[in-house]
């Protein structure tokens, strides 16, 4: 995402200059962004190397590095040098490590935990149905918010051989998926519909109801499915590996079930290769695998970052191998376009494409409940890794 970058120059202690090979109307997000860019201080490379120690966590945010404890936490202290004066407002913050899920929700019973345990400091929705009411007894000052995620689980395909380079067949996997049903069974009947920009972007990704004639490949109609891999060549379906990685979900692996299920019902027979994360992404990101992967997408926090990587030509997180010269225009065409309202346009009319075109099929997502305590006042919860910068105005009133 930086190769719009031509060579950085610091003129002086507190100045640094970027000169870009082409206009990057994105630029200063994706420097702001921390799913994206990390300043790595010099001296941290020089001393530790690999920056594997503890020790080598020294950045610029609002919190210093105290101490960690290997498979229990860390501790944060305030920094005293924080670039905003008089921030952040809390001393101390304890991050814990605990890997079951029944004794991170004991925790929170118990009142050890300020925010949710799960990234953006949510609590899983199956849980939160199980718990709020008992929360509601023992924690009654707690504060919840409700917003849609940007995290996207979609199945790519590659789409540079058969028979995924047949739209008839991307066309007939998408119908094949019943994502209502998947909502249903795994979100507990909540959750948004994904066009290529994840709806929690809601400035940017365009209202289903704006697609046009792709809206219907978001529909569940396996006899429409049927149909088109019968006309592709495929009335008796095909089989293809699929790659995947559990992440450590449990609604990840109920998502995939459901989603072989779909596509079995269709004729198609997939054949899992389970693998562990590091190999995983290896493969997939070398465009090592053979047909279908399934898991999801890094949450950006602009539509740039689910747009340019993942269908421009060569990009390694480009796993459908898209080679679309319609796509490559338009998406050249939005990074160079500085008016938001024109760039919008742009952005919508790809997305308008690219739900013809299915060259992932996307799953719906979730909608989190950010959870935090009552006490931790002048909070809110954001998308993204970025705690520190939501909890840097906050203090806790107790």
């Amino acid at each position: 995402m930086l190769d719009a970058v031509e060579k950085v120059e610091a003129l002086e202690r507190y100045t640094v200059r970027f000169t870009l090979k082409e206009p990057y109307a994105w630029f200063l997000d994706v420097l702001a962004s921390p799913m994206v860019v990390a300043i790595v201080a010099r001296e941290c490379v020089e001393k530790f190397g690999d920056l594997r120690p503890a020790e080598a966590t020294i950045g610029t945010g609002p919190w210093m590095f105290d101490s960690y404890r290997p498979n229990q936490g860390m501790t944060l202290v305030r920094n005293p040098g924080y670039f905003v004066s008089g921030l952040p407002y809390i001393d101390r913050v304890e991050i814990f490590v605990d890997e079951d899920n029944a004794s991170r929700i004991a925790a929170f019973l118990a009142g050890k935990y300020d925010l949710g345990w799960e990234n953006p400091g949510q609590i899983n929705r199956t849980d939160w149905v199980q718990i709020k009411d008992t929360l509601n007894q023992r924690r009654p000052s707690l504060r919840t918010a409700e917003f849609p995620a940007n995290v996207v689980t979609s199945i790519a395909m590659r789409t540079d051989k058969a028979p995924f380079s047949d739209l008839r067949v991307r066309q007939a996997i998408s119908m094949a998926v019943d994502r209502q049903a998947i909502i249903d069974a795994t979100l507990e009947g909540v959750g948004v519909m994904n066009p290529a920009v994840p709806a929690g972007l809601k400035d940017w990704s365009i209202p289903m109801s704006q697609l046009g004639d792709g809206a219907r490949y978001f529909q569940h109609n396996p006899a429409a499915a049927r149909k088109l891999l019968a006309e592709a060549g495929y009335p008796r379906g095909f089989s293809a590996p699929m790659d995947f990685t559990t992440y450590g979900s449990t609604l990840l692996v109920d998502s995939l079930q459901l989603v072989m299920k779909y596509l079995k019902d269709v004729g198609i027979e997939v054949k899992l290769n389970t693998l562990e994360y590091g190999a995983y992404i290896a493969r997939v990101l070398s465009h090592k695998h053979e047909a279908l992967v399934f898991g999801p997408y890094t949450p950006f926090l602009e539509p740039d970052g689910f747009l340019y990587p993942r269908f421009y030509p060569g990009e390694a997180r480009n796993t459908s191998i898209v080679n679309d010269p319609i796509v490559t225009d338009m998406l050249v065409r939005q990074r160079r376009t500085v008016a938001a309202t024109k760039r919008r346009e742009i952005i919508f009319d790809i997305q308008r494409h690219l739900a013809k075109q299915q060259y992932y099929v996307q799953l719906a997502s979730s909608v989190y409940v950010a959870v935090w305590d009552g006490a931790l006042k002048n909070y809110g919860p954001n998308l993204g890794f970025d705690w520190g910068g939501r909890l840097a105005a906050a203090w806790l009133d107790r």
